[in-house]
């Protein structure tokens, strides 16, 4: 005898919610967004959209406006972000049809019954969210807050890619400083809480352009005259939320200063790997400069020799041993009687370990140049397993 359609309905939902780990990765319009957004921002609109089905399911009566609002306005931040109304309303579609396809599958033939019939209402669901959704735009199309916001996003654009902001120029509302502070932010999944509550703590910095790229977010921070960026730095890391000194950074900052529009994109483009860096290398210390991370940013730049420096060490898959040993010497230093005392091995079993290194690689690691050449291969192979993009 099949159960009440409630109980059904109950049992659906809460495998529908079930399902939602996986529903970001399978999806291309969200693997284009920083993951810690889509961990905390989509998935509190994602678990919003699934409950308001469901309770439209059950009673049979549409979500009002109060009910929607919520929705509404996340919708809004990511029009805010510059992402195109069309595209914010196309998630909606692929994923409810996502969704939906998997529920079918391991539906049961009673359910599935159920499920035919509900079909209508998630049609009627999807329209009525997407159709309040592009009112929304439409209205804040005309508001002059968001035309200046849309101004702002153009000016940053035209300043990262190198075009002089010419139509902007002289507008006393938007001033465009000649020299910025560039800082990249790469988010780190939701230890940091939601990215949107970074954002604005960043967007409150008077004069700062803001954009959002694949990894995070790009502020463009006007630098005053005489300042060489120190200052603008140490106002940007007082903005910047607590950390718990036990826990990882939930994010990392490259940062650079930019002295004239010219050099914008190039210090962007250095911003971007400092950034990548302190992502790829888990790095203690939040801020990412050049100056800090001089050995780590010529091997990450070294793009055509940076797959054949991280074969280096292939001989030592195999010796996981080996390998361990090696990494414990870079990181003391080179010295062989801290790595014997970290490991908690005599001195003679690292020179022993050693020596197999330099039979397999060819590489001894007691000769300062074949030594470099070890430390570069162990970056290298660090940031090509750590999906290292810039």
């Amino acid at each position: 005898m099949m159960p009440s359609r409630t109980r059904v309905f109950d049992d659906l939902h809460r495998r529908t919610a079930s399902m939602l780990d996986g529903f970001y990765a399978a999806l291309p319009p969200y693997q284009r967004l920083p993951q810690s957004l889509v961990e905390t921002d989509f998935a509190r609109g994602t678990k919003l959209n699934v409950d308001l089905f469901f309770e439209y399911l059950r009673r049979g009566e549409e979500p009002t406006e109060e009910d929607t609002r919520e929705l509404v306005e996340l919708a809004m931040d990511r029009l805010r972000d510059g992402t195109p109304l069309p595209e914010v309303l196309e998630r909606y579609r692929l994923g409810a049809a996502f969704i939906w396809e998997r529920l079918r599958a391991t539906a049961s033939p009673p359910e599935r019954e159920l499920l035919l019939d509900a079909s209508l209402v998630l049609l009627k669901y999807v329209t009525l969210v997407t159709s309040r959704i592009a009112t929304a735009a439409t209205q804040r199309v005309h508001d002059p807050r968001w035309e200046l916001l849309e101004r702002r996003r153009g000016i940053a654009d035209a300043l990262l890619t190198g075009r002089d902001p010419v139509e902007w120029a002289n507008d006393p509302v938007i001033p465009v400083s000649d020299a910025f502070l560039v800082a990249v932010f790469r988010l780190c999944g939701t230890r940091g809480g939601p990215a949107s509550a970074l954002r604005h703590r960043v967007e409150a910095i008077p004069g700062v352009f803001l954009r959002l790229d694949a990894g995070g977010w790009t502020a463009l921070i006007p630098l005053q005259t005489g300042d060489d960026g120190s200052a603008t730095l140490s106002g940007l890391t007082a903005r910047l939320p607590a950390q718990e000194p036990a826990e990882p950074p939930p994010y990392w900052v490259g940062v650079g200063a930019a002295r004239s529009k010219d050099a914008i994109p190039t210090m962007y483009a250095e911003a971007r790997v400092l950034a990548e860096l302190g992502r790829c290398l888990l790095r203690r210390d939040i801020l990412c400069r050049r100056q800090d991370l001089q050995f780590e940013y010529t091997v990450a730049v070294s793009d055509a020799a940076r797959p054949g420096l991280a074969s280096v060490l292939a001989p030592l898959d195999a010796q996981p041993m080996l390998a361990e040993t090696l990494e414990v010497f870079v990181d003391s230093g080179f010295n062989q009687l801290a790595t014997a005392r970290q490991l908690n091995v005599h001195r003679n079993t690292v020179t022993y370990r050693l020596s197999r290194v330099h039979e397999l690689t060819g590489l001894d690691p007691h000769r300062p140049a074949d030594a470099m050449t070890l430390s570069a291969a162990r970056l290298a192979r660090r940031l090509e397993s750590a999906g290292f993009a810039p």
